[in-house]
């Protein structure tokens, strides 16, 4: 029997240790679905040891804490000795940086957040004492990014601009554990924590890009920036088909927090005011902050990060998520894909299937859904294959060729969610059903049969995407007072 404990080093870095009797084993880890942590091993004689930080760097970034989630022991036995199965549970142990506990099958991580605070008497108490909360707003910032699961899109070039026009104002990340990256400069606090409440509280602004979970106690002069993430496609909030009062309601509750709703283009502004009853309050039409990147990073440094050549040819498989699926959709083999046309393949995942999926593998396939931001790795490829997401919108900043896999196309648009707008008559790239057919038009393209489309489309779409939309917001963010700037 192998003895399991949790404990924090010297160092601060929240560790797993293993020690079991007989020769020791060949190897230990610790595996989850999107993250891996190996162990130190010691010992000769008739004991070992295997220390496992519970940390993990990707895609060159720092160490950090492992993500939220379940994770299995793996032991290689030796040459002589057995893999003994580990021992006994272990209940909830915070650790600094995240916690952990042994169910006897598997490990489980959580944020650092105390187990008391996780009920809904804990939680309930911080609500009320947030609601009731008064004093003085904060010169600060609460950026909220895909319900901080990463820590990117708007809300990031925005942090970034601000940090560099205003570097003495405060900004606050809410994210869902420690594994998520912030900018630098920035205080992370961990959704549910009594930091995380105050911050919420305290903060003259706060910039988001999807629905505010949670209770929302609007302070005196607090405002609400909606960055929204994405010109529509796909019908949302009360254009989604068939009607649902309860859907409704919480539509037009949730749109009346928000003070200022940011739009990509006049096309979006326009869907989004009437899907969101959006009414009376402004609509900044600027751009989006997370398209400036497309327009002036060469993505060599993302390349390097990936460990992608120069000269490779790379293109990315980014499709939508479903309503009636957790992980992403299996219509394209990426394995097949990068042998077919000698690219190599990156597999990109909606933020809502970061957590149920698994990460693709194969010969030249890299999966990216767990990479921080979506803008980069659309400056480091040469081909975009998406079917219904908004990322078509944000692609074709860049001019380069665009593919559509949409073999559900008829069961989306008829009970899923519907269009805006006819795919087949619109966008700027083939259009096709199967694998087969996306192979072959990736192997012989043909740029010039889409090249007045193309045209239309970013005048349509991208007017605004110049480069300096986050400036652009940032200076109203300053100009209207939502934060002060420098004297």
């Amino acid at each position: 029997m192998t003895d399991v404990r949790f404990l924090v080093r010297d160092d601060g870095v929240a560790t797993l240790e293993l020690s079991g009797t007989g020769p020791r084993p060949q190897a230990v880890s610790l595996v989850g679905r999107r993250a891996r942590a190996e162990g130190r091993l010691s010992g000769r004689g008739r004991t070992w040891r295997a220390s496992i930080a519970l940390q993990a760097a990707r895609w060159g970034g720092p160490e950090l804490p492992l993500p939220t989630g379940e994770y299995a022991i793996a032991i290689e036995p030796g040459e002589a000795t057995d893999a003994d199965p580990p021992g006994a549970p272990v209940p909830i142990t915070l650790l600094g940086t995240l916690r952990a506990s042994w169910d006897g099958a598997h490990v489980r991580i959580g944020p650092p957040v105390n187990p008391a605070y996780d009920s809904g008497e804990g939680q309930e108490s911080l609500e009320r004492r947030y609601a009731a909360g008064g004093g003085e707003l904060e010169n600060a910032v609460f950026f909220e990014s895909f319900y901080g699961r990463n820590a990117s899109c708007n809300p990031l070039a925005i942090d970034r601009e601000l940090a560099r026009r205003a570097p003495a104002v405060t900004r606050y990340w809410s994210v869902v554990d420690l594994s998520v990256s912030v900018p630098e400069g920035a205080v992370p606090v961990v959704e549910g924590s009594p930091q995380w409440w105050r911050a919420r509280g305290a903060s003259r602004l706060l910039v988001i890009n999807d629905w505010m979970r949670r209770r929302f106690a609007r302070r005196p002069g607090q405002v609400v920036l909606q960055t929204w993430h994405g010109t529509p496609v796909k019908r949302l909030a009360l254009h989604r088909p068939g009607f649902d009062p309860r859907r409704a309601l919480a539509v037009i509750r949730e749109s009346r927090r928000w003070n200022v709703l940011l739009a990509q283009n006049p096309y979006a502004a326009g869907i989004l005011r009437k899907a969101y009853a959006f009414l009376r309050r402004p609509i900044w039409v600027e751009g989006y902050p997370r398209n400036d990147i497309l327009v002036t990073d060469d993505g060599s440094a993302t390349r390097e990060a990936l460990g992608i050549a120069p000269d490779a040819r790379v293109l990315l498989y980014a499709p939508t998520w479903r309503d009636d699926r957790e992980e992403i959709v299996d219509f394209l083999d990426p394995a097949a894909l990068a042998e077919q046309t000698g690219a190599v393949v990156l597999v990109r995942g909606h933020s809502r299937t970061l957590q149920p999926g698994r990460d693709a593998v194969g010969a030249r396939v890299i999966d990216v859904t767990g990479f921080p931001d979506t803008s980069r790795l659309l400056t480091a490829v040469d081909a975009l294959i998406t079917d219904y997401s908004s990322v078509m919108f944000d692609f074709s900043v860049t001019g380069k060729p665009m593919y559509f896999l949409v073999p559900d196309m008829e069961h989306y648009r008829g009970e899923l969610r519907g269009f805006y707008f006819d795919l087949g008559d619109s966008v700027p790239g083939p259009v096709v059903r199967t694998q087969a057919e996306l192979v072959s038009a990736l192997r012989d393209p043909d740029p010039a049969a889409y090249a007045d489309r193309y045209e239309r489309w970013r005048r349509t779409f991208n007017a605004r995407d110049d480069g300096s939309a986050a400036e652009r917001v940032v200076a109203r963010i300053l100009d209207q007072g939502f934060v002060r700037g420098p004297e």
